[in-house]
């Protein structure tokens, strides 16, 4: 790890909706990355899904994190606007998380990080997974883009031509690293098309 005044600290929360797999992935990569901390929230609903989907314990899990906090732990240190924190990426965000940011509820760690990362007018993102959707979703996303947060779903690009379904996913956190400034070469980048000559 680099040193303490130059550490990017990132905290990465895994809560119940289908994509277990974009949290741990993330976490993946971010730990061969130098210079920066990972701080692992998982909702009760995450752990049963990175276990159903991934076949991951918890302690394969945790082993991906620099720090792992209870969230049921409202005292911990993420949770304080003094916690120097560079961003904040909720991957996957079930539609009951996003309710909770969208509303400022802040009713365990994951959600009042969340809260804190928007009163701080840090980077907050959130791969949102769900479809189709209803109003309230829809309005719920208004809300948080409209407190500064971002809503970035993991949709795969076509246009790239994914062989495999880590492809697909290696894209998604791409674009979640891109918005987090966290350098990478997870996928290619678009060059464009050449259009042929009439």
């Amino acid at each position: 790890m680099a040193d303490a005044a130059h550490t990017r600290r990132i905290i990465v929360a895994i809560s119940g909706a289908s994509g277990a797999v974009y949290g741990a992935r993330l976490l993946q990569v971010l730990q061969g990355q130098s210079g920066i901390e990972t701080h692992l929230v998982v909702s009760d609903a995450g752990w049963r899904n990175l276990q159903h989907e991934l076949d991951m314990d918890r302690p394969a899990v945790e082993a991906l994190a620099h720090r792992v906090h209870d969230v049921a732990n409202v005292g911990a240190a993420i949770a304080s606007g003094s916690f120097q924190c560079h961003a904040m990426v909720v991957a996957p965000c079930s539609m009951r998380t996003l309710a909770a940011i969208a509303h400022g509820l802040a009713d365990n760690l994951l959600t009042r990080a969340a809260d804190v990362a928007l009163k701080e007018r840090r980077r907050l993102v959130l791969m949102v997974r769900e479809s189709p959707l209803h109003l309230t979703h829809l309005r719920n996303m208004v809300a948080v883009t409209e407190m500064g947060g971002i809503i970035c779903p993991p949709l795969p690009a076509f246009y790239l031509r994914p062989q495999t379904v880590g492809e697909v996913v290696d894209y998604s956190v791409a674009r979640v690293l891109d918005l987090i400034d966290v350098p990478h070469d997870l996928a290619p980048r678009w060059q464009g098309l050449e259009l042929n000559a009439p």
